[in-house]
């Protein structure tokens, strides 16, 4: 079989990506409103149910653990180790009833339906390698943040493929450092299971996700802000090892 699994696996994601479809209006209408309240509500709700639906059509198992330490909130700034293609799926489980967009590579923009899905959750699009366009993304979404909106960014750049984490790239912590925001770290483990590990599709992949203690930004100095981002990365990795 091998690479020909991800032939059903694929055509699942995409066709529950399709029928998020008949969400985009009420949440059109809402933020057109200027009622983010409402925005968001409708927002966490269908991705939760997106998710819930992917995970039982692809046979994920998902354990959830520090749900005490998500703040009430929000305008925050998830910040999370990347295994794999099945991370924002698992995530938007774990972080049931909030809000969540994500960063993504401006090709995304272009592939049908994902992309403006993306842009419906209030996620945002970033060019990698030039340095102008991602501070201009930086700040729109420091602006979100501002306004009540939560980002996750994967300070990885890419998926590691596996359960070694790599080091977080310089920068990554912009967004959060721009706005002022309180940091979520979150630790991902497993995701790689379900598609990155032997190339193809594996049903029954279990995964687990920890929600850390939340850290603030806000008042810290730059040597307080390098020693908390040293903190943050290094409780992140030390989870997947648990």
């Amino acid at each position: 079989m091998g690479k020909l699994q991800n032939i059903p696996a694929m055509f699942k994601i995409y066709s529950s990506i399709r029928a998020f479809n008949s969400k985009f209006r009420p949440i059109q209408e809402a933020a057109n409103a200027g009622d983010s309240k409402r925005e968001k509500e409708l927002i966490a709700a269908s991705t939760y149910e997106w998710a819930e639906d992917v995970i039982e059509k692809l046979c994920i198992h998902v354990d959830v653990f520090g749900r005490e330490n998500l703040p009430e909130n929000d305008g925050l700034v998830f910040i999370s180790n990347h295994q794999g293609y099945g991370d924002i799926i698992v995530l938007f489980k774990a972080l049931e009833g909030k809000q969540v967009g994500f960063i993504a590579k401006d090709t995304l923009a272009k592939v049908p339906f994902l992309g403006k899905w993306i842009t419906a959750i209030r996620g945002l699009f970033i060019r990698r390698g030039n340095a102008k366009e991602a501070l201009k993304s930086l700040s729109q979404g420091a602006k979100q943040i501002k306004d009540g909106y939560n980002l996750v960014i994967f300070p990885e750049g890419t998926r590691s493929k596996g359960p070694e984490m790599t080091a977080f790239k310089p920068g990554s912590f912009k967004l959060a450092t721009m706005a002022k925001a309180s940091i979520v770290p979150i630790t991902i483990n497993g995701t790689y299971h379900l598609l990155e590990e032997k190339g193809y599709y594996q049903k029954d992949t279990h995964v687990t996700v920890t929600i850390h203690p939340v850290v603030e930004t806000d008042g810290l100095s730059r040597k307080e802000m390098s020693e908390a981002v040293r903190n943050i990365e290094e409780t992140i990795r030390a989870a997947i090892n648990e």
